[in-house]
């Protein structure tokens, strides 16, 4: 069974999550676009986006091919902002080698001249530098691993950190401090993905030192940020050096002290004091920790996966399986995730002799709520 830990860029919701740092269109500097809305930007861009932070991933693809189909996309960029979306759908839906074909279909790659503003000079008559949005960039990279080519997405994360380093500092040259937020932001995701896959394969040393990189970032010199020192004590704990993570964990208690309102810092905060207990199998104390999360915010879905395992290692059985299908009826869109749909599962197969019927109940109930990318088999029917 799985505990679940809080990572600054979520992998789970990893692309949709990061959507706001990726973006799904080229605009660098808001504060300078001549768009108003997004509809400006793009045809029904708005549609779009709305169907993608629901989920909707089918739809997505079916609103894609039926702009390609009644030829509505008139301009370069919105032809690449639509197969941008449709690459996102494919990928979310698992379907990842259609996702790789239609990122080959692209002409000479993306950073072919045919995606240059200067090139479509009647389209784009004040426009310079490439229409290419982020996200497709972040995907070219993230795809191969899912085809079983580990070392070709590393290699290409490696290559987007050097674009996005000499962008941002193309940028801070420049002054445009908007621009260089946004490409920051760009910066801090895609070392998180490079962490990822490292984290994936135990490659500890690495991950440490990126993220000590990371949080030596300017930005994070001044005010350190307590969730990126999180992750650091996370890996730190995996790595053997629990007594590095305490000091860690101490230092974020220090730095949250002065946020005494901020009921999520606090959560952090009690989150790695429980993490520090599980380790140490004072699984009742741990207990007491997650409450005190779960008393503070009610949907503090960490907090419940992780007090419902500590319960179940307490041999409190019904009071674990509570916990969870609690969470699923109370906050359903926060609670519904793979990690604690399998949980809930092996504890029914544990608890209960007709499991079989229990958990096709909640297949059930999962297929009319849950998202299209929602992996079903989790529940193991």
């Amino acid at each position: 069974m799985d505990a679940v830990e809080q990572s600054e860029d979520q992998q789970t919701s990893a692309i949709t999550g990061g959507i706001g740092a990726l973006s799904l269109s080229s605009t660098d500097d808001p504060l300078t676009s001549q768009f108003g809305t997004l509809n400006d930007l793009c045809y029904e861009l708005s549609s779009l986006q709305d169907l993608a932070s629901r989920g909707s991933w089918r739809s997505i693809l079916d609103k894609v091919a039926r702009a390609r189909k009644l030829s509505l996309l008139s301009k370069p960029h919105e032809h690449l902002t639509y197969l941008s979306y449709n690459v996102l759908a494919l990928t979310k839906l698992r379907r990842f080698a259609e996702a790789a074909a239609e990122l080959d279909s692209l002409d000479d790659g993306l950073d072919s001249s045919s995606y240059l503003y200067e090139s479509y000079p009647h389209h784009y008559p004040n426009g310079s530098g490439s229409m290419v949005p982020f996200v497709l960039r972040w995907l070219h990279a993230e795809l191969p691993s899912k085809l079983g080519k580990r070392q070709e997405t590393l290699d290409r994360f490696y290559g987007l950190l050097d674009l996005v380093r000499t962008k941002l500092n193309d940028k801070l040259s420049k002054g445009a401090s908007v621009s260089a937020g946004l490409w920051r932001k760009r910066q801090v995701f895609v070392i998180n993905s490079i962490i990822s896959h490292h984290l994936s394969h135990k490659e500890f040393s690495v991950c440490l030192d990126l993220m000590k990189d990371l949080i030596s970032l300017r930005g994070d010199t001044e005010d350190q940020n307590p969730v990126l020192l999180s992750k650091l004590g996370y890996i730190q704990m995996q790595y053997g050096d629990l007594e590095g993570a305490k000091a860690t964990f101490d230092k974020i208690e220090g730095l949250v002290k002065e946020k005494a309102d901020d009921v999520e810092m606090k959560n952090l905060v009690s989150r790695n004091k429980a993490l520090v207990y599980l380790v140490a199998k004072d699984y009742v104390s741990a207990v007491r920790e997650y409450e005190e999360c779960m008393e503070r915010d009610a949907s503090d879905v960490v907090a419940i996966n992780n007090k419902a395992l500590c319960l179940m290692y307490l041999r409190e059985l019904s009071g674990s399986i509570s916990v969870l299908e609690s969470a699923l009826e109370r906050v359903p869109t926060v609670a519904l995730n793979e990690t604690l749909v399998v949980n809930l599962c092996s504890m029914y197969e544990l608890a209960y002799v007709n499991h079989s019927d229990i958990k096709r109940t909640l297949s059930n109930w999962i297929a009319r709520v849950a998202p299209d990318d929602f992996d079903t088999s989790c529940t193991r029917i």
